[in-house]
């Protein structure tokens, strides 16, 4: 039996990077995609816990595990899991857990400020009390070039920016949608995206498999 994981997108960007890694990493895994990018631009303007109500019902609905890939919108939506009974995580969560043992001294960019803090918060949380260093950065303008749907130079403003980090044990791309500058950056310095290890973690709670068949 294959179980379905649903996931909850403030993004139609993020389908298609999603599909492609469940096609590359977990075929067979079933996706269910919800795209809600009203509830992004809600908390940007009032606060991520403006639109928990929303969460709550979507959520619910998911009847099963759900991944948020919305970095604004994670610790709230993984708050509500108790009360739904169902499996809720971040896409961030594993990433951050790998960043605090990479190192403590932590760059995070973003290209949304509202997910700088949710990031570090994060951070903080998944260092239990281990001493980090965390330092956030806006991508000035990089957001603009994503909704307008100029990906390309999206990608190469992140990839600049993360080349002119320095002093950083570790670079977190504090965004789903910022993953594909990683390849693109020339620095020595670890570049964690979400994505991959988000997806994997995901369906490890669906007790889906988590990793292609070998070559035949």
């Amino acid at each position: 039996m294959v179980t379905g994981l649903t996931l909850l997108h403030t993004s139609p960007a993020h389908v298609p990077v999603f599909d492609a890694l469940r096609d590359r990493e977990h075929p067979g895994a079933v996706l269910r995609h919800l795209v809600y990018p009203e509830l992004l631009e809600r908390a940007r303007a009032h606060g991520p816990e403006s639109v928990a109500e929303d969460l709550r019902g979507l959520l619910g609905d998911a009847g099963g595990p759900v991944l948020v890939t919305c970095s604004t919108l994670g610790a709230v939506a993984e708050a509500l899991a108790p009360a739904l009974g169902a499996p809720v995580l971040r896409v961030d969560r594993p990433m951050a857990a790998e960043a605090v043992r990479t190192g403590p001294r932590i760059a995070v960019l973003a290209t949304v400020e509202s997910t700088l803090a949710p990031t570090a918060e994060l951070l903080a949380e998944e260092a239990d009390g281990r001493p980090v260093s965390v330092r956030t950065r806006l991508v000035e303008g990089a957001w603009e070039l994503f909704v307008a749907g100029g990906t390309a130079r999206h990608l190469a403003a992140v990839a600049e920016a993360v080349d002119a980090v320095t002093d950083a044990d570790v670079i977190v791309l504090a965004q789903a949608s910022m993953a594909g500058a990683a390849p693109l950056a020339r620095t020595r310095v670890p570049v964690l995206s979400s994505p991959g290890p988000g997806l994997a973690a995901a369906l490890r709670l669906c007790g889906a498999d988590t990793t292609a068949a070998p070559p035949a």
